[in-house]
């Protein structure tokens, strides 16, 4: 995998416009300014526990004794079941927050942007070439770029696209991110039968 195919696949996986609505309902009742600060803020957190999976995952790896092989299987089928629950969205909330409440670390950091499947993608990718953390690095940082600017301008997005735009963007995500998980799937197959 290449950092661009990477950088996609990290950002497909946050999936910023389909966390825009949610995003939104948490912090509509902050004046603008201080809107803009939380939502850095909590981009802020995610990205640190971003980059200490990135880094560390080959350790943890270790430390659990998984191989590559188990973790891009796992991987696939993970990245999987997210696409398909971006593709038939479940009604209901996912902030549990008490009204009024400010947003701070949970649920917008983590889980909602760090989440689960980042967290093993950006394992996945440091245990299979470790020698290229400056690729994955940097496909990091441009996923996380690209959501910061959607996130910034989410009240613009909101308003060109519209609720429908937005259910529909997430769906056609949702669609690229099953292809990835599928390759994903596959190639833990195919390492995993070549290692028998």
């Amino acid at each position: 995998m290449d950092m661009l195919s990477a950088a996609v696949m990290l950002f497909l996986i946050m999936d910023p416009l389909g966390n825009l609505p949610v995003f939104l309902s948490m912090v509509k009742h902050l004046d603008p300014k201080r809107r803009r600060i939380v939502l850095l803020r909590e981009l802020v957190f995610a990205l640190t526990v971003m980059f200490a999976f990135l880094f560390a995952g080959e350790q943890i790896l270790g430390f659990l004794n998984l191989r590559q092989e188990a973790v891009s299987l796992a991987g696939g089928i993970i990245l999987f079941l997210i696409a398909l629950k971006m593709i038939f969205p479940q009604p209901g909330g996912v902030a549990g927050l008490a009204a009024g409440e400010e947003p701070f670390l949970v649920p917008m950091a983590i889980p909602m942007i760090a989440g689960p499947s980042v967290l093993a993608s950006l394992m996945l990718l440091a245990n299979q070439d470790g020698s290229r953390m400056l690729d994955w690095s940097l496909a990091l940082l441009i996923a996380w770029g690209i959501s910061v600017v959607i996130f910034l301008f989410s009240g613009v997005l909101l308003k060109l696209l519209g609720e429908k735009g937005l259910k529909a963007m997430e769906r056609l995500m949702g669609m690229l991110l099953i292809m990835l998980a599928v390759q994903m799937f596959l190639d833990g197959i195919a390492d995993y039968w070549q290692s028998l």
